[in-house]
């Protein structure tokens, strides 16, 4: 069942198609903090990743996105970003989860804020 969900979905991991290019003309670089694998290609014109689980361009983190885009030419293997002290560590997009952020009066809050400073309108 994994193999034929693997064959025939690119959500999941990777396609047959990218794995076998991958095999045939990839070059490992890295693997960041998620799992997830950057290749590029023997001449250097292309860059990819296969994500450790689901599909999600959130869950890079910067300093491989910029790579991957090449916004740089050294992959953070081989010259990482500095970061500044009030930097805080990479998070993906968490919107439509449970972990979503979900501000005070929200009507998706389990439990509601009763707010005080606010009346609602009733007509006479």
């Amino acid at each position: 069942m994994e193999f034929l969900k693997r064959l025939v979905t690119w959500w999941n991991g990777s396609t047959l198609g990218t794995l076998l290019y991958t095999w045939r003309k990839g070059v490992k670089v890295g693997e960041d903090a998620e799992g997830n694998v950057f290749y590029r290609s023997r001449d250097g014109r292309r860059r990819w990743v296969i994500y450790n689980g689901e599909a999600e361009a959130s869950r890079i983190s910067p300093d491989w996105h910029g790579w991957l885009h090449f916004t740089w030419d050294e992959p953070p293997t081989e010259r990482p970003l500095p970061h500044k002290p009030w930097e805080q560590p990479h998070h993906p997009n968490l919107t439509g989860t449970e972990r979503a952020y979900v501000p005070p009066g929200s009507l998706h809050r389990a439990h509601p804020v009763e707010r005080a400073d606010y009346e609602a309108w009733q007509p006479e």
